[in-house]
């Protein structure tokens, strides 16, 4: 059901329920006065200028009370002796006994409700005859969020004395946008024609967050992103937050979310499903945020991490984790939507012993291979297309001879079972850290004049392949960048032809594409109008050693690392690949430092929309690749663009930097 749509009204006594409810979503400790304490004084001389006497912020200073709560005693104390200088925040010298009360005073200090405003309740009249009442969850000049009796989200609009009802008329309801994952979109309102009238609309900022990777979801009208342990529900039209729900970083996590990174959420029904920093899955309720259930995937202890959005099939809610340069042992689970109960797991690696553990040796037990991305799903076929990460260690193969199954791969699963169908390896024993985990796009097409199922995927190695989906055929594999000198080709039976002299060493030795690859995670998209596929690639080398070493809980295990090619000038080129042939159509060469991680969205308005390498949101002509209009943002991406209808109207969001910035048309 739709958001607006048949909710009816709402007695002054469920009005009143609902205040006492969500009065108990917010803590006590908010609302009740703290005792003062000795560190009180010291608080209130040395921080209480800059942070509020609260803790939640003042005009020199950001709201530090949610923060505390992830930091030990040490970490605290050593932040305070030696601030942080490039923004603005002192050392104080203190003694033992004042670094103690002032610890004391600040764990004392409690993070505003979440969510942002407290709601209130309200009742108004709509331009429809109806009346409706509930919490305002949220409320501007013109526009308010309302959750009415029934724990639904309508958003409405002012017009004079009442309000009509607004919701989305196109969503972008998963990471990629649908199942097929390739990022394409009907709507057409923003064109080649209007592409001129693009300005920004909304800015939404999440404070604390630095380099966002979240694409935003957009079901029934409204917008969920993420950062890491953090949800915030927003409406698609202003940007104004809804509801939040936050949990304290872990302590002691490691990888890729260690970083902060999450890049989204998964909405099936009245629920929505994230991962945490410290490889849990949680699922919320959608309208509320509040916490339905929590289950471990895996123990961070062990290395593990968590940083991609959940998919949702059926009634199975699928995710994996992180952790493949720390030698963890990839997995891809499916669970219950209404219990968070595992399902099924499929293991990407054979434990020792099973059958093809004999293509690890010794390897074996720290393997890596983790299934952390996003996979696509045929609905038809009822089969996942799930990528897979690199072995390890990253760089040093010698203790894992072999093939490495499954790393680098994509895999075929049977959703309802978890069953293997086929298997597609790209990078057989892989020295490079070129894993497989980007975009597998599902695209029925014609091929050589017959009716296909194809996955189209351009690889991190440097070969764009098409493969027939149904039973992993390879059908095409082509370079779609430059500099390539790993390989002189792939084989007919879709193995590599490897060149000599290009394996990591303890010297070093220089190898394209670059450790980043010649793409990697950031989305690529496929236009049916114009048959070709659109991917950011990076033209790059690098110079790869390897360091053999042993795997430890808490640590790295790379096994080497690699360095930039003197004097070399990497560029990030936008290609246009057609994928009858793997011929380049068009390609547009950027202008930045090579640093960026955007990817791109094609659209029926004959679109692409792609994040430039020097920091701006820019579209070209999907047929000729002309560059049509740019924003500079100021950031280095590391997010790609959605879009999405609301009231009517057509937007194009990113994540640019600590922002949501959502583009529309001038009115």
């Amino acid at each position: 059901m739709g958001i607006g749509h048949g909710h009816g009204e709402v007695s002054h006594q469920a009005t009143k329920r609902l205040l006492v409810a969500a009065a108990l979503l917010w803590p006590a400790g908010w609302l009740a006065a703290q005792d003062a304490e000795p560190g009180k004084v010291e608080y209130e001389n040395r921080c209480a200028r800059c942070h509020g006497g609260s803790g939640a912020g003042g005009e020199l200073g950001p709201p530090i009370a949610f923060r505390l709560r992830q930091l030990q005693d040490e970490e605290l104390s050593r932040l305070i002796l030696d601030g942080i200088p490039n923004k603005g925040m002192p050392g104080f010298k203190l003694t033992d006994q004042e670094m103690r009360s002032l610890i004391s005073h600040l764990r004392t200090l409690r993070p505003p409700p979440q969510g942002g405003p407290r709601p209130k309740p309200v009742q108004v009249q709509t331009t429809d005859g109806r009346t409706l009442g509930g919490l305002a969850m949220n409320q501007g000049r013109e526009d308010l969020q309302l959750l009415t009796a029934d724990k639904r989200l309508v958003l409405l609009r002012k017009v004079g004395d009442k309000y009509r009802t607004v919701t989305s008329q196109a969503d972008w309801p998963t990471y990629h946008g649908a199942y097929h994952g390739n990022r394409y979109s009907k709507q057409d309102s923003i064109n080649t024609r209007t592409i001129s009238r693009l300005v920004p609309k909304w800015i939404f900022s999440i404070s604390g967050a630095s380099r966002l990777q979240v694409t935003p979801v957009v079901v029934d009208g409204v917008m969920y992103v993420t950062s890491p342990n953090e949800c915030y529900a927003l409406d698609p039209g202003t940007g104004r937050q809804i509801w939040t729900y936050k949990r304290p970083r872990t302590q002691g996590v490691i990888g890729d979310a260690a970083g902060g990174i999450n890049r989204g959420v998964s909405v099936a029904g009245n629920r929505l499903f994230m991962v945490t920093d410290h490889a849990h899955l949680l699922a919320l309720n959608r309208f509320t945020g509040e916490l339905l259930w929590d289950t471990e995937m895996a123990d961070y202890r062990k290395n593990y991490n968590a940083t991609s959005a959940p998919l949702t099939v059926g009634n199975l809610v699928l995710s994996g984790t992180a952790g493949g340069d720390e030698g963890v042992r990839g997995f891809l689970a499916a669970y219950d939507q209404s219990t968070g109960k595992e399902v099924w797991r499929f293991w990407t690696v054979p434990a020792r012993g099973e059958p093809l553990s004999e293509t690890w040796g010794a390897g074996v037990d720290t393997p890596g291979a983790t299934a952390w991305f996003t996979g696509t799903y045929d609905a038809e076929s009822d089969t996942l297309y799930w990528p897979t990460g690199n072995p390890g260690p990253d760089l040093d193969g010698d203790n894992r001879p072999g093939d490495n199954l499954y790393s680098d791969c994509i895999l075929a699963l049977e959703a309802k079972t978890g069953r293997l169908k086929w298997h597609f390896q790209y990078t057989p024993h892989d020295v490079w850290d070129w894993d497989a985990q980007q975009p597998p796009v599902l695209v029925d097409a014609k091929w050589e004049g017959k009716a296909r199922k194809l996955l189209l995927h351009a690889n991190r190695n440097g070969f764009f392949y098409v493969l027939d989906r149904k039973d992993g055929k390879l059908l095409l594999a082509k370079p779609f960048v430059k500099k390539l000198t790993w390989a002189s080709g792939i084989g007919p039976d879709g193995r590599p032809v490897l060149n000599p002299n290009q394996l990591p060493s303890t010297k070093g030795v220089e190898v394209c594409p670059a450790m980043e690859g010649a793409t990697n995670w950031f989305s690529t998209s496929f236009s049916p109008l114009t048959g070709f596929y659109y991917v950011q690639t990076l033209e790059k080398c690098n110079v790869f050693t390897k360091s053999p070493g042993e795997w430890k809980a808490g640590r790295d295990f790379m096994g080497g690392s690699s360095r930039p090619v003197t004097g070399e000038t990497p560029v990030k080129i936008l290609r246009a690949i057609d994928i009858q042939t793997g011929r380049i159509a068009w390609e547009l060469p950027q202008t930045g430092n090579a640093n960026s991680w955007g990817g791109t969205l094609s659209t029926a308005g004959g679109l692409v929309i792609f994040c430039d390498d020097s920091g701006a949101l820019s579209a070209a002509d999907a047929v000729s690749g002309k560059l049509l209009w740019s924003f500079p943002t100021g950031q280095t991406w590391k997010a790609s663009p959605m879009t999405y209808v609301f009231d009517g109207k057509q937007y194009i969001a990113v994540a640019a930097g600590p922002n949501i910035v959502s583009f529309g048309m001038v009115d």
